[in-house]
């Protein structure tokens, strides 16, 4: 109750001109494939996302309205079915012109020994914290968008897992979904992954997967937003599943 009290004194955001509009829609393959529905409800979710989210240029970035405007179209795709409240409990964007650096510790559970080392990341996504975003990937995955990458998506289908409660790759279900499905399904389909990885094959969805099973659905959930036939092909059982979550029969999409 008290959540739709304050969603309904939230002021209105700033709509979305058409120009702003029109200029994602042209550098954006995913946007504008959408159906006019779909398109509609996305126009309204980016403003809501623009409104809610405080974006941060970092290290020499370079973001303008349209920057933030493709970011917010990206981030808000996924939760077209799920409604726009899967975006919750975060506040901030932030963006690196390209891949950025951040330290990190290894605690070895065999000998007791935690050391320190730089990754080099080109996105990342917090608990209740940023999302933190490389630009020049970012445009590369518009100028290439049915390669199967898309790093906003990508880190999204992180948030949307921790929702869930910790990051495992369940992510919070609607009813239409079995739990136990779900976790059977992805169990099967990532334990035939990492074999495929460990024994060097070549793997249509990409081998980075294997490293954990939220790194597994976060990179379905950006290959199904890049080019489904990819999963649909590779892993069918994931695929139902991702379509019955993401894309739920029409008339169902919650606001």
């Amino acid at each position: 109750m008290l959540r739709r009290l304050r969603e309904r004194w939230r002021p209105r955001p700033d709509p979305i001109t058409d120009a702003a509009w029109q200029a994602v829609v042209d550098e954006s393959a995913l946007v504008a494939a959408l159906a006019a529905d779909d398109a509609a409800r996305l126009r309204e979710y980016c403003a809501r996302f623009l409104a809610d989210k405080q974006f941060f240029a970092l290290a020499g970035a370079e973001l303008d309205a349209h920057r933030r405007l493709l970011i917010a179209a990206l981030a808000c795709l996924p939760v077209l079915a799920l409604g726009y409240d899967h975006l919750r409990g975060w506040r901030q964007v932030l963006v690196y012109p390209g891949e950025f650096r951040v330290r990190r510790e290894h605690h070895d559970e065999d000998t007791g020994v935690v050391t320190e080392g730089d990754d080099s990341l080109i996105g990342e996504a917090w608990e209740r914290g940023p999302l933190v975003l490389s630009w020049a990937d970012i445009a590369q995955d518009l100028e290439d968008p049915h390669s199967g990458f898309n790093v906003v998506i990508h880190e999204i289908a992180h948030k949307l897992d921790m929702l869930g409660g910790g990051s495992d790759g369940v992510p919070p279900l609607p009813p239409r979904l079995s739990r136990g499905e779900w976790i059977r399904t992805f169990q099967q389909a990532y334990d035939t992954h990492c074999a495929a990885v460990d024994a060097g094959e070549e793997t249509a969805i990409d081998p980075y997967a294997a490293e954990s099973p939220d790194e597994f659905f976060a990179c379905l959930v950006e290959a199904w937003y890049s080019d489904a036939t990819l999963v649909e092909d590779a892993m069918p059982a994931v695929a139902a599943l991702l379509q019955q979550l993401f894309r739920p029969a029409a008339g169902t999409a919650a606001i």
